[in-house]
């Protein structure tokens, strides 16, 4: 027989009431009731240990990375009007902005970086990010080969997918927590200001799909419009915060109420052995109590001139933000770029409009955000142990007001371009003021050293301490690799 201790219900008093055992159910811990718990934990039974064989890997770089930065610039960027412009190419191929020269001797941007062209010796860029469109040269089936390291089964040929499934890969930051979880009471994995999406397929590849709720990201999607730098003031951490009349002596009653009913009950108590149900449940008060969390989201607390620096927008504050939680011990933080990829404003998605779109709107909230973090985490001495990453899902057409991809350009406008494109690198084990890979003459393709999206990803679970060939059982209960790349050794020091 299963007895409660306690006297009839008292503001903080130490005995425990039945209206106490009713909510051990549902006591709004991140909202998560007993049963759900259950459910998330049995997703964990094989979680990460010091002797699991997915963390036992070695060479150059392996496990320098803390914590990972992701930042999804949706919409495919142009390369060639950023990162690698080209001379002595046809009018239709040259950017229409000019070239500058970087701290990097003969590497050169364009006009539109003139702050990240100063701090390219703390990064690596990799210009032959390089795959063959196979049903990926639309934006959504190309987003989910970036965040998952495959593709789908079924895929039109627009590139247009079903919505997030259950039977879905992970994406790779649900993948990094689940083998890498936080050593302190801190959110695991943050995406934010918006969901990936394009047109009305949302959230495709930014779920843990097959590992379970357990691993699903904390989504952080504020109102407001992108241009609105006080709109990350205004984010919701309710669920971060006890209620008022929850203090941490009655919360702590709780855990004792529950450690009551785990004694009392066997069939609880096999559950909890079963499903580690106790830490979890412990890492979730603890995530409530020590405040650690909403201390992190406040950004008002941060200096005005820091602010100002990243960009008086969403794009700029989340890159603030970023910095502040894996400061706090986040794992994984995703910032996506703040448009739906087909959009128009601030969108890398130049079909048409590139040069005043590129120049007014999205290169300069670029610029400012991803320059700003860089210098920020290494001046505190946090690059040396957390991953930048700066990619999008493909990159855009060498020739002007072509179609490559079955849309409309116009003659200021490029059209979607996977054969070879930029992405941007930075901290933990990366090597510093380097160039990986070269492209030819019009920035088509690669001449030397291409690198798959499924080896950047494969790189990025090197840098963090997994081993990228780590098996998982999907949904079927069939084995899976983590992702089928290969680590790409020359960008680490």
């Amino acid at each position: 027989m299963l007895v409660i201790p306690g006297a009839a219900a008292k503001s903080d008093c130490d005995g425990i009431t039945r209206r106490d055992l009713l909510r051990i159910g549902g006591s709004g811990v991140l909202g998560i009731t007993l049963p759900q718990i259950f459910a998330l934990q049995k997703a964990s039974a094989a979680k990460a240990t010091a002797t699991n064989p997915a963390l036992a890997g070695g060479g150059r770089g392996f496990g320098k990375a803390q914590s990972v930065i992701f930042i999804y610039l949706q919409g495919g960027p142009s390369h060639l009007d950023l990162w690698d412009p080209k001379d002595n190419v046809p009018e239709k191929v040259k950017s229409v902005f000019k070239h500058q020269q970087t701290v990097l001797p003969g590497v050169y941007v364009t006009e539109l970086l003139p702050r990240i062209a100063k701090i390219l010796d703390k990064t690596t860029l990799i210009r032959t990010m390089s795959y063959t469109p196979v049903g990926l040269f639309n934006h959504t089936a190309a987003i989910y080969q970036m965040h998952t390291g495959y593709t789908t089964d079924k895929v039109s040929p627009s590139g247009q997918l079903e919505p997030p499934s259950p039977k879905d890969f992970p994406t790779l930051g649900s993948n990094i927590i689940k083998f890498k979880p936080p050593t302190v009471p801190m959110l695991p994995f943050v995406m934010m200001p918006r969901p990936l999406q394009e047109s009305n397929v949302v959230g495709k590849g930014g779920t843990a799909g097959f590992l379970g709720k357990a691993y699903d990201p904390y989504l952080l999607y504020p109102p407001g419009d992108d241009m609105d730098m006080n709109k990350m003031d205004r984010i919701r951490v309710d669920d971060l915060k006890l209620r008022e009349e929850l203090t941490p002596l009655r919360m702590q009653r709780r855990a004792t109420l529950r450690e009551t009913i785990i004694k009392g009950m066997p069939q609880l108590e096999e559950a909890v052995s079963k499903y580690d149900l106790d830490e979890y449940y412990g890492k979730a008060l603890s995530l409530i109590v020590s405040g650690r969390a909403k201390k992190a989201f406040d950004l008002a607390s941060e200096p005005a001139a820091v602010r100002e620096r990243y960009g008086k927008n969403t794009f700029g504050q989340c890159c603030l933000l970023a910095r502040r939680l894996v400061e706090a011990g986040t794992r994984f933080v995703e910032v996506i770029w703040p448009k739906v990829a087909n959009s128009d404003r601030h969108s890398w998605d130049v079909h048409v409009g590139l040069s005043q779109r590129m120049k007014n709107e999205s290169a300069p909230m670029l610029d400012a955000g991803v320059s700003a973090l860089i210098e920020d985490l290494d001046q505190r001495g946090l690059l040396s142990e957390t991953l930048v990453v700066v990619v999008g899902e493909f990159g855009r057409s060498p020739q002007r007001g072509v179609s490559t991809s079955g849309n409309q350009n116009a003659d200021d406008g490029r059209d979607h371009w996977p054969y070879c494109y930029t992405a941007l690198i930075a901290g933990a084990g990366v090597k510093r003021g380097y160039v990986h890979g070269k492209s030819d003459k019009t920035a088509s393709a690669p001449v030397e050293n291409p690198v798959h999206p499924t080896e950047l990803l494969a790189t990025i679970y090197h840098s963090v301490g997994i081993k990228p060939d780590t098996i998982v059982y999907n949904h079927l209960n069939q084995p899976r690799e983590l992702v089928k790349g290969e680590v790409v050794t020359g960008v680490l020091a």
